[in-house]
């Protein structure tokens, strides 16, 4: 199974998951501080949620295609190098409080994209918690900030979900 995943960093994380609950009737398949994710059956999406600055706009953070075991992460690395796109894989990398293979591209207009699978699920002792120390989470949620997004909306995150 593949599904498109879209990534959104949002200002109010509560107010995006009642809306986004509402609008694709289905409860977030995991929620940890700073971040949230639906399993969308019907479109099949994968919708993440980052939490962004307060007060900033929602934005496109990165597009991505789940895919189901990390053959697929691979032979999408060959098929998008052979088409002549610059690649940057990443395996075994925790991030979005995932443990995870993939492969990293990027638009002509600058936007990320990654074709990923996600191998095991990182602190599920985080579940359902909206809030944490920074400490308690460094490695897994922070991940997915994006350190240049203020100067460069198109960059690539370090590592993401």
């Amino acid at each position: 199974m593949s599904r498109v995943q879209l990534a959104l960093r949002v200002a109010d994380l509560e107010a995006a998951i009642d809306f986004y609950s509402r609008l694709f009737d289905t409860a977030p398949a995991k929620r940890r501080p700073g971040y949230a994710n639906f399993a969308v059956a019907e479109p099949p999406l994968k919708l993440v949620l980052l939490e962004g600055a307060a007060g900033e706009p929602t934005r496109m953070d990165h597009l991505g295609v789940e895919v189901a075991a990390t053959a697929d992460v691979a032979a999408a690395t060959d098929r998008l190098t052979a088409a002549g796109l610059a690649t940057r894989p990443e395996d075994d990398t925790t991030c979005c409080y995932a443990l995870q293979d993939k492969v990293w591209v990027t638009g002509p207009g600058g936007e990320p994209w990654e074709v990923y699978t996600v191998k095991g699920d990182a602190r599920p002792d985080l579940e359902g918690r909206t809030a944490a120390e920074e400490s308690a989470v460094a490695g897994d949620g922070t991940c997915c900030a994006d350190p240049t997004a203020a100067a460069d909306h198109a960059a690539v995150p370090a590592a993401c979900c």
